[in-house]
């Protein structure tokens, strides 16, 4: 019987085979208590297993093919990153040597504890990361207890023969969830799509996925329980849609819609090195998001022609309290210029808070509220010397490429002169020591509605804005979209969302200084116009992106637009009129 499973669409295709079904690699972990005497040896055999998984992710770096995303070996520096944080290392051993837990149990209860942590993180995609810890996690249990990964074997037997014996038949993964090393367990060819019951769309697997370039449909919650070993299956990333044992019609209906999919891959593929150009001559740039130093040159291979937004979060995260030095910090800061070839970088400083927690040291009911605490710039501020540290770092790779500064969630005058003023004795204390350092231009990132509301005043201080719309929207709306019970009234085309950016652009335009858009909205095709429309001409979203928005903007008349995105802004029901 045909039926249909929702879920995120995370990738965009569609791909259509034979489902490889992989357990849950979740696992059963006895609770016990030890004897004092068996402390060291509980305490080493966790340890033994821990260093047996840095081992292993470390070989599958060393022999991760060529042709593999660079994100792959990103991802891996994290899952390793998070073991080998002493933090969780001490806080196992403090479970095995004060309560006497086995080292399972002293395991799955930190796990509880900082899964709790990351919970209550407001930024989507740290909030994500959760997943990292409990793959790293699940990875030392199957250790301890003398397995392999539960996803490697079905996946090891399945390859390349669908359950007809033929070996050109397609397959598509269905699991739980898929770790970066899990996902190193087969070629890139292997399965035509993925679909994991959990996740979101800053997820590994589906950075993963849009990275490889396959379909993919993540959060599909009862995908691992309905679906069954060999079913026929349709894997949307379009519409976020898994259909389960597709009657003919509609397999044809999808095969067609498949070959129509690949022909446009095919003909966005040509467009690479094509000028982002308008009909009427307006020249738009096109910009990628990155996580991670190494991520400059997948950028360039998906022809952005400059970075418009470099998270730093991930330097800082995991470090139990050791944040990243100066020498550290810029060292990455040159990898992701190198990376580049020479055009722009824009470097978002440290957007971490109370939700993100760096600091341990604080009760977890400390904060009341972490979406409106002490977060990005105002964290920074409370911390001069780690924010100098980094504004240092930041300035010394200036000196060998095209650095844009970016600060974010600023809201009050005095906050951007405290910043300005940091920024400065940044400078003088690297003339002090004699260290060269170069020149950037300096923006804020307008994702408050008090910033888009007095975007005139901060125009007299930056040379550059960059609209965050996913905080824009949902401090205009006060929707937390994470929130199942709310997340339907998260919405980009409220009428108070998109006359805040109408305002800021506008506002950025008539002082003559450059204005990006780097959330969501930059890299969804169906708002491509409208943004043209009202002047927007810098993009920046995640590189797999890129080439169906330009293929918007060689379609549109700037010209022709203006008026009608001037209607749709004014409209009291936007969506009614996106279709000019």
């Amino acid at each position: 019987m045909t039926f249909a499973i929702h879920g995120l669409a995370v990738s965009r295709g569609i791909a259509i085979g034979r489902a490889v079904v992989v357990a849950s690699s979740r696992m059963e972990v006895v609770h016990y208590f030890i004897r004092p005497e068996q402390i060291e040896s509980e305490i080493e055999r966790a340890r033994s297993a821990r260093n047996a998984v840095i081992d292993e992710l470390r070989r599958l770096q060393e022999d991760m093919p060529k042709d593999a995303p660079g994100e792959l070996d990103a991802l891996l520096d994290v899952h390793l990153m998070l073991l080998q944080d002493e933090a969780l290392a001490e806080a196992i051993r403090h479970w095995i040597s004060d309560r006497l837990y086995n080292a399972e149990w002293a395991l799955t209860t930190q796990l509880e504890i900082v899964s709790r942590q990351f919970d209550e993180m407001d930024d989507e995609y740290l909030r994500e990361r959760k997943a990292d810890l409990e793959q790293v996690v699940e990875r030392i249990l199957w250790h301890m207890k003398g397995a392999a990964s539960p996803v490697a074997a079905p996946v090891a037997a399945r390859a390349g023969t669908g359950a007809d014996g033929a070996a050109d038949t397609p397959l598509v993964l269905v699991a739980q969830d898929l770790s970066p090393a899990d996902m190193l367990q087969f070629k890139s060819k292997v399965f035509a799509g993925f679909v994991t019951a959990v996740g979101g769309k800053t997820s590994h697997t589906a950075i993963v996925a849009r990275s490889m370039d396959i379909p993919a449909v993540v959060g599909a919650r009862a995908a691992s329980q309905l679906i069954r070993q060999d079913d026929w299956i349709i894997i949307d990333g379009n519409e976020g849609v898994v259909i389960v044992d597709p009657t003919p019609m509609i397999l044809a209906e999808y095969g067609f819609r498949q070959r129509q999919s690949e022909l446009e891959r095919e003909r966005l593929s040509r467009l690479r090195y094509t000028p982002s150009i308008t009909l009427d001559g307006q020249k738009v740039e096109l910009l990628a998001n990155i996580e991670q130093p190494g991520d400059g040159p997948a950028a360039v291979r998906a022809g952005a022609v400059g970075v418009g937004l470099f998270r730093t979060e991930f330097l800082f995260m995991g470090r139990s309290g050791n944040l990243p030095g100066e020498e550290e910090q810029y060292r990455a800061y040159r990898e992701a210029i190198d990376g580049m070839q020479g055009m722009p970088v824009t470097i978002r400083t440290l957007d971490v808070g109370a939700d993100k927690p760096l600091d341990k040291a604080q009760p977890k009911d400390y904060y009341l509220n972490p979406a409106l605490g002490l977060r990005a710039i105002r964290w920074s501020l409370a911390d001069t010397a780690m924010f100098r540290t980094q504004l240092r770092a930041i300035l010394r790779a200036a000196a060998h490429g095209q650095i844009h500064l970016l600060f974010p969630m600023l809201a009050h005058r005095s906050e951007i002169e405290q910043t300005l003023a940091q920024l400065h004795q940044a400078q003088g204390e690297l003339d002090a020591r004699g260290v060269a350092y170069g020149k950037v231009k300096i923006g804020a990132m307008i994702e408050i509605p008090a910033a888009a509301l007095t975007v005139r005043t901060f125009l007299r201080y930056f040379d550059f804005l960059s609209i965050g719309t996913n905080d824009l929207i949902q401090y205009t709306l006060a929707i937390d979209r994470a929130d199942e019970a709310v997340a339907h009234l998260y919405d980009p085309l409220h009428p108070a969302v998109l006359r805040l950016i109408a305002e800021v652009i506008a506002a950025a335009d008539a002082a003559g200084k450059s204005v990006s858009v780097c959330g969501e909205m930059a890299g969804d095709a169906g708002m491509t116009r409208l943004l043209l429309g009202l002047g927007l001409r810098s993009f920046s979203m995640h590189p797999a992106q890129i080439l169906a928005i330009k293929q918007e903007i060689l379609r549109a008349d700037t010209g022709k637009l203006r008026p009608w995105a001037q209607a749709v802004v004014n409209s009291d029901s936007p969506g009614e009129l996106l279709a000019p």
